[in-house]
């Protein structure tokens, strides 16, 4: 078998094989990135009392933390920027793909080396990946802004990613048990 041939059975084979994932995995994913997507766009509906910019529920990390655990990181991350890409063009402009990137990415490098290091459960992983989250925004809002002094609310901001961190990890537990077939093939 020539290196062609192996690469395009690789690719695309009789038995529903995509790069490397089955037809299955591929369909649950794309239903995470349209779940991650409605969610951010209902987080955005969602008026929150507390008058501090940029302030959310972090209602996507729901789907991001299922994917990481039910598929794994390779996969979360194209979810997460899929999503971060589709929303910001539809509802957002550069800004809002670059501050979503920067606490999207951070969020999901550490929830990914806080699962791999046992330490925490879900719910743990999950407030480190709010907490992570914020702090990653609040960094490039201040070398935008060129202002430092906007750190004086990151106190209140890493205790809403705790917050917030731990409800969407106790959802997400609550969710695998019934979501375990989305496992990856």
């Amino acid at each position: 078998m020539s290196h062609k041939q192996r690469n395009t059975k690789k690719r695309s084979t009789a038995d529903g094989q995509t790069f490397g994932y089955g037809i299955r995995s591929i369909a649950y994913l794309g239903v995470l990135t349209a779940a991650a997507a409605l969610l951010s766009y209902i987080e955005t509906l969602i008026p929150l009392p507390f008058g501090i910019p940029g302030m959310k529920l972090g209602l996507t990390n729901l789907a991001i933390v299922l994917v990481l655990y039910l598929f794994g990181m390779k996969e979360a991350l194209l979810v997460s920027v899929v999503r971060i890409l589709i929303v910001g063009f539809l509802f957002g402009n550069l800004f809002s793909i670059l501050f979503s990137l920067a606490g999207g990415l951070c969020s999901l490098l550490v929830m990914w080396l806080m699962k791999k290091s046992k330490l925490f459960g879900i719910a743990g992983v999950s407030v480190t990946g709010g907490v992570s989250h914020n702090l990653a925004q609040m960094a490039v809002a201040s070398l935008v802004v060129g202002n430092s002094s906007i750190w004086y609310y990151f106190p209140i901001l890493m205790t809403a990613g705790m917050l917030t961190g731990f409800l969407i990890g106790v959802l997400s537990m609550e969710m695998m048990k019934p979501l375990k077939f989305m496992k990856k093939e």
